[in-house]
């Protein structure tokens, strides 16, 4: 016999879980619309913060919910100044996979990685029994050889995401599908990770190579 209650259910979370990815996805569109003319005004971050209160409220995505708590706190004490401004507009540029010299990221295969995960300010990076880990593809070059360069400092390369990691180096060359909320399950569990209290860090593959040959 058909347990009509649980297939409503089974219906009704199948229908949410498109409504969200719709609306993930519509967000990547708001962000590139916004970002068009290089300036985001007081208006348009305010229209963003309400569009991302109504229709992702519910989203377990934590860096949408990321975004939206940087924007709330630009904007708790009702004002964008220009530092804001100009700071929201690279957040959104990443978010949207857009850069100044390719206003589009289907223009190429490949695009910078979103950087709102990472973390601000970057940490100073220790090498001696630090567990490190990367995601993405690494402009330097192969995984393995960026890799040797941690293991001659000292440093050891962690099998997965985990509360013992240290650091979690996002390559600079991102693909598309890192622009709305398939970020990868690394980076995703690592944002949980780090809000939940632990002590790890989302570095770029520049700070990390800053941090090599600096």
């Amino acid at each position: 016999m058909v347990d009509l209650h649980r297939e409503f259910e089974r219906s009704r979370l199948f229908h949410e879980a498109r409504i969200d990815r719709r609306s993930a996805d519509a967000l990547v569109g708001l962000a590139a619309g916004i970002t068009a003319d290089g300036h985001i005004n007081q208006m348009e971050a305010e229209f963003l913060e309400n569009w991302i209160s109504t229709n992702l409220a519910r989203i377990e995505d934590p860096v949408i919910n990321l975004l939206y708590r940087r924007l709330s706190d630009m904007l708790a004490d009702g004002v964008l100044d220009a530092d804001e401004s100009g700071e929201l507009l690279e957040i959104l540029r990443g978010f949207a996979g857009i850069s100044a010299a390719k206003p589009k990221a289907s223009d190429n295969a490949y695009v910078p990685s979103n950087g709102l995960p990472l973390d601000h300010p970057a940490p100073e990076l220790a090498w001696d029994g630090r567990l490190f880990l990367f995601t993405g593809v690494m402009a330097y070059g192969p995984r393995k050889q960026c890799e040797a360069l941690i293991l001659e400092r000292g440093g050891q390369i962690a099998p997965g995401v985990s509360k013992k990691i240290h650091y979690l180096i996002v390559g600079e060359i991102g693909n598309e599908q890192w622009l709305h909320s398939t970020y990868g399950t690394k980076i995703k569990k690592a944002v949980e990770l780090r809000e939940g209290g632990c002590p790890l860090a989302i570095i770029s593959e520049q700070h990390w190579q800053a941090a090599l040959f600096g």
